[in-house]
């Protein structure tokens, strides 16, 4: 099972960067979003996948059986999961306001919205002789 799981982060992993490479910023919050869900199948991979043993201590046993899984990066990848999801569900509304105020989405085109290379030098000179 382990290297079904390595090959589907792999393809997670190529999906992933042909997004980010983008220039369209709403593709590159979706290649963030899956970045995040190949690195929770490497945790969730990091603890071992058997399908016949829950990851449970045998009542009067100290320690559990050799053959199941670690409980531990299960729950690490519930924590990520959650941070995840608002992590996209920001980077979805911080999309759209800067579609709303740029009325693009390429992100050549939202070089605009910077301060020209002369203007920033001004601005600086503005500083220093505050």
């Amino acid at each position: 099972m382990e290297p079904i799981i390595a090959v589907l982060v792999g393809v997670l992993m190529t999906a992933t960067v042909y997004l980010m490479l983008d220039r369209n910023f709403v593709r590159f919050i979706f290649g963030l979003a899956l970045l995040s869900h190949a690195a929770n199948l490497v945790i969730l991979d990091s603890g071992g996948l058997t399908r016949a043993r829950p990851p449970l201590i045998a009542p009067g046993e100290s320690l559990p059986l050799p053959d199941i899984s670690n409980a531990v990066p299960q729950a690490l990848m519930l924590t990520a999961i959650v941070i995840s999801f608002s992590l996209f569900t920001f980077a979805l509304v911080l999309a759209f306001r800067t579609y709303q105020e740029l009325e693009t989405v390429d992100t050549d085109r939202m070089r605009a919205a910077e301060p020209s290379s002369a203007g920033a030098a001004a601005d600086a000179g503005r500083r220093a002789a505050d």
